[in-house]
């Protein structure tokens, strides 16, 4: 077996069904990426429109694997936003009530229901993208009632440090924000977090999906 083929088989193992495999395809190119849907993998990750629209927007590896998920999870430019619409599944990185509503309009347009996630920057670094969390609870309601948007959960990135309890805040963090949101919205009920350095952490504080690239690809 190749390297693709025994990392996702021990990866699998180790998650043992307790979240969702996104498999981040950033970087990789179709021969990578066909090996590790011959694996069982049935969702994906990019991080930019451009690259779902050269890799996946003919539709050929959508037929070839049926159940193929397509998730952007890069931040996505509004003018980028109805083509994100037209090539995806779901789009788990909407930073602003802005962006939700744009969405909303595009996913009229196209006669589609879109999924969505909000990102929240629960570590507050200025570099990153997403909402601040005290604007999560008044952006998740109203997003809840746009047309055409399902607001299915919570995404967070944890800072890229070595300290297990300051990730783990993070974390938790998230997941206090979901319980929070979910009172109000129920369909807000899923978490993203955890990427190939801190995956473990993110398996202990109760996410449903992980994004790991780096890990599979080794």
């Amino acid at each position: 077996m190749s390297n693709i083929s025994v990392n996702y088989k021990n990866l699998i193992d180790e998650i043992s069904g307790r979240a969702s495999l996104v498999a981040v395809t950033k970087l990789h190119e179709i021969p990578e990426i066909e090996e590790l849907l011959n694996c069982g993998a049935r969702i994906v990750g990019e991080n930019r429109v451009e690259e779902v629209e050269r890799k996946y927007g003919d539709g050929t590896l959508k037929k070839r694997y049926p159940g193929l998920e397509l998730h952007l999870i890069g931040h996505l430019q509004s003018r980028k936003a109805k083509k994100a619409v037209e090539l995806c599944d779901c789009i788990d990185s909407v930073d602003s009530l802005e962006l939700a509503e744009k969405l909303s309009r595009c996913a009229i347009e196209v006669g589609k229901k879109m999924r969505i996630m909000l990102e929240v920057n629960v570590s507050g670094e200025e570099q990153k993208y997403g909402l601040d969390p005290e604007d999560v609870f008044s952006v998740a309601k109203a997003v809840a009632k746009l047309p055409n948007l399902e607001l299915y959960g919570l995404m967070c990135m944890a800072p890229f440090v070595e300290d297990d309890e300051l990730i783990r805040g993070v974390f938790a963090g998230l997941r206090k924000l979901r319980d929070e949101v979910k009172a109000s919205v129920p369909t807000c009920a899923k978490l993203s977090m955890g990427m190939s350095h801190d995956y473990k952490l993110a398996l202990m504080e109760g996410t449903d999906f992980l994004r790991i690239g780096s890990n599979l690809f080794a």
